[in-house]
């Protein structure tokens, strides 16, 4: 009888020890394998975004990753014009990042700039690519510099195509005042602040990645407008003042992301080499 039991005590450990194997086999595969469950978790996508199926075309072997500006989800900002890449033939994606009480992308910058390389290494490995191309609006222009320089992006990232952003920050002292007391970003984005002064301290182009940045001059948020230009090569380098092709755009800080002339620069930049040539 002390046998049996025995018996029996040994076969249920070791079908334990099996289960528990398998259960961390199998936990382990699923998360290293990539899953439409982490793009589920970024929230509402807008629309023609975060297709787990999508495969990278010869014609478009890079991926798009949209990144909103402050205080904007990404189904807020891009729901014009993700459809259209999307409809160009483009794999697109984004993100919800630095979520706090103060809403979305309010949170220190460089904590969201991990988030944006955790979702940047997701695409990758979901799509088989080897770079991505981002487009941001705003801060979403800006933190993905942050990535570029400091965590490891200027392997990662092929163009960044930023609208209005926020790269020597704003003199308007009313430009985050609704979000303020909450907002870490808000304050990190303030002309002279020292996140900024770190940003830009030496290389502000580093990588071999091709910047392309569109401005306005009606923007009252980002303040003076020039601030959001970028020092580098011309081969690599290109900011654009939206006036000075179509002089009638009257496009500010917040409609930009969804003019239909801006988006002739992000589309040409998107195309070729290099940055946008208009």
């Amino acid at each position: 009888m002390r046998g049996t039991r025995n018996f029996l005590w040994g076969a249920l450990s070791v079908a334990f020890a099996v289960l528990v194997t398998l259960s961390f086999v199998q936990g382990t595969v699923w998360a290293a394998t990539p899953s439409a469950g982490f793009l589920k978790r970024q929230g509402p996508a807008p629309p023609g975004a975060n297709e787990p199926g999508c495969h990278p075309s010869p014609r478009h072997p890079e991926p798009v990753v949209l990144v909103p500006g402050t205080f904007e989800s990404m189904a807020q900002n891009w729901a014009k014009l993700s459809p259209e890449l999307a409809a160009r033939g483009y794999c697109v994606y984004s993100l919800n990042y630095g979520v706090t009480a103060a809403g979305y992308s309010t949170g220190p910058i460089q904590q969201s700039a991990s988030e944006l390389r955790s979702f940047v290494n997701h695409v990758l490995r979901l799509t088989g690519a080897r770079k991505v191309d981002i487009v941001g609006h705003s801060q979403g222009g800006m933190m993905p510099r942050y990535y570029i320089k400091f965590l490891g992006g200027a392997k990662k990232v092929d163009d960044l195509v930023a609208l209005t952003p926020s790269n020597h920050g704003t003199k308007n002292p009313g430009a985050f005042t609704t979000g303020l007391l909450g907002c870490v970003a808000c304050r990190q984005q303030m002309w002279g602040s020292p996140f900024l002064r770190r940003l830009n301290s030496g290389d502000e182009t580093p990588g071999g990645v091709s910047y392309t940045v569109i401005t306005t001059r009606y923007d009252d948020v980002v303040v003076p407008y020039t601030s959001a230009f970028l020092k580098g090569p011309a081969s690599r380098v290109s900011n654009i003042t939206i006036q000075d092709y179509y002089p009638l755009d009257t496009s500010d800080h917040l409609l930009i992301p969804y003019d239909e002339r801006a988006y002739t620069f992000i589309f040409d930049a998107l195309s070729h080499p290099g940055p946008a040539r208009p």
